[in-house]
């Protein structure tokens, strides 16, 4: 006899294809008395036709490179967080995430899951790449940005004095012209470059003797633009280095 949550399923299905009633369905189900084998694969072929579709198959998921699209290795991001690309998009699709703006995904990717800042915002991006939200390098509104970085073996303070000071600055920016929106010492800094696009640019402390900085610059029209500014500034970071060190080759390229 088959257990009670089963037989009900039984009964429904056979309900909703003859149209009988409840009572008159049960009857014909309870005479047929299917062995327990035969009846385990009569309840999945019934659910199988009267629930949702299940999820698409493992086989069908690993023809997707998610690592790939994201940008980044399912080993450091698991090591990072926890979870792999896979595991991150099957959470973030089961909380709607597709659906909302890179803010609340990386909000909850941070409380939520207890990220960290910098790993929420590298999931939450490799997940809107994952999804076709964006494309390497694009942003959500549909802008592109272009992003480098650098070790240095000088203190934090004379890193951020290099930018901060703009006759230092001149030096290795090669003569041009930025403003300096706002600037935390010794953390961070935006600047408006002469096509009005903008640059975020945060220092970190590594050791007293060692500190690194990254730069984001945004609002970029296109692909083009972003891969030539992504150029030009690792060689104004390798003249920066050489500012700094007197010597070319100190920096610690990423």
């Amino acid at each position: 006899m088959p257990r009670n949550k089963d037989l009900k399923r039984l009964v429904r299905a056979r309900m909703r294809k003859t149209g009988e009633a409840y009572t008159t369905a049960r009857a014909h189900v309870i005479i047929k008395k299917p062995r327990e084998a035969t009846l385990s694969k009569a309840v999945a072929e019934v659910l199988r036709a009267t629930e949702a579709p299940r999820a698409v198959p493992r086989a069908a998921k690993e023809s997707v490179d998610y690592a790939a699209i994201a940008g980044m290795s399912d080993a450091k991001l698991k090591a990072k967080t926890g979870c792999t690309w896979e595991r991150w998009v099957y959470a973030l699709d089961r909380r709607g995430a597709a659906k909302m703006s890179h803010r609340e995904i990386a909000t909850l990717v941070n409380e939520k899951y207890k990220v960290g800042g910098w790993w929420s915002q590298t999931v939450t991006v490799g997940y809107e790449r994952i999804k076709g939200l964006r494309a390497r390098g694009q942003r959500r509104d549909g802008t592109y940005e272009a992003s480098k970085s650098r070790t240095f073996s000088v203190p934090v303070t004379t890193l951020f004095d290099a930018w901060a000071d703009a006759s230092v600055r001149r030096r290795w920016l090669n003569g041009e012209t930025v403003k300096i929106r706002t600037a935390t010492t010794p953390k961070s800094m935006r600047l408006d470059w002469t096509d009005k696009s903008i640059i975020a640019v945060g220092f970190a402390a590594k050791s007293k003797s060692k500190s690194s900085v990254a730069v984001q610059h945004t609002k970029l029209p296109d692909r083009e633009t972003a891969e030539h500014l992504k150029q030009y500034w690792s060689d104004r970071l390798d003249a920066l280095g050489e500012v700094l060190s007197g010597r070319q080759g100190r920096g610690a390229r990423t």
